[in-house]
């Protein structure tokens, strides 16, 4: 048994059968490409806007102005991003309807965006209103985007073929934190993703064929995990090491910040695979 979407709604079979031969279906098909690129471009602005706003959170980039004060510079753009993502996507659905139907990273896609909007709306966004405190109601909107996020990386892990797509995720999350950590802490998760790396190349060119899956697959299995750990210890010091201070976010905030750069992550690279399965 597969998850996507045809697999919990089998009944919309014959609707999504002639979606693309109606409007707005139909007349969206000949200009797939030209709607794609608007689908990008909001993603990116979204992307952009949604960065500046969870890294300031977690304590870097503008930190020259309060959260409060970049929340109400990104708010627009991000609004406008996700408004663009939307619009797109529902058009862009409508013309290649079955592909989306029957597709297991379109399930882990719809999740990611539902974790993201949850996450963005309900937890980063009235954290930086507040310069970084954690309201009851955005607590309760992080358990429930945190929730969703699981179930989607969840997918994202298990589904044939696009499962790879993880790999977009991780390198995402190590650049993030590289990123935000300093000094020593830097230096050693450097030093430990070379390691990572290095070592990962050796399992494929040199210890294993790079077609020998039976032994590559629960290899990579391993070091994603091993990734995840790295990724995870570093980000940790560095939400413990660099405190609240002025106009900060306390470590619950900043963890659920780097969550809500990831999911959105999560959200694309799940698009991204929605071609081969």
């Amino acid at each position: 048994m597969t998850i996507a979407p045809q697999d919990f709604f089998p009944q919309l079979a014959g609707w999504v059968g002639q979606l693309d031969d109606t409007f707005p279906g139909a007349w969206v098909k000949p200009y797939f490409a030209q709607w794609e690129v608007l689908h990008l471009l909001s993603l990116a602005l979204l992307g952009g806007a949604s960065l500046l706003l969870n890294l300031r959170l977690i304590g870097v980039g503008l930190t020259d102005e309060s959260p409060s004060e970049v929340r109400r510079g990104v708010l627009p753009w991000l609004n406008l991003g996700v408004v663009g993502i939307l619009a797109t996507g529902l058009l862009i659905g409508t013309s290649n309807p079955e592909r989306l139907y029957t597709s297991e990273a379109f399930t882990a896609k719809m999740l990611g965006l539902a974790a993201a909007i949850i996450l963005t709306y309900g937890v980063s966004l009235p954290a930086a209103k507040a310069d970084g405190r954690l309201g009851k109601g955005a607590a309760l909107a992080a358990a429930l985007g945190m929730a969703v996020f699981g179930l989607s990386v969840g997918v994202f892990a298990v589904a044939k073929l696009v499962n790879p797509g993880l790999w977009h995720v991780i390198i995402a999350g190590a650049l993030l934190v590289l990123f935000v950590t300093r000094g020593l802490t830097r230096i050693i998760y450097l030093a430990g993703l070379v390691a990572l790396m290095v070592t990962q190349a050796a399992l494929h060119h040199v210890i294993y064929k790079p077609d020998d899956y039976a032994h590559l697959d629960p290899a990579n299995k391993i070091m994603i995990l091993v990734y995840l750990a790295l990724i995870l210890a570093a980000a940790g010091v560095q939400i413990v090491s660099s405190g609240r201070g002025s106009q900060g976010a306390g470590p619950a905030v900043k963890a659920l910040a780097y969550a809500s750069i990831l999911v959105w992550v999560t959200t694309a690279a799940a698009g991204r695979w929605i071609a081969f399965a």
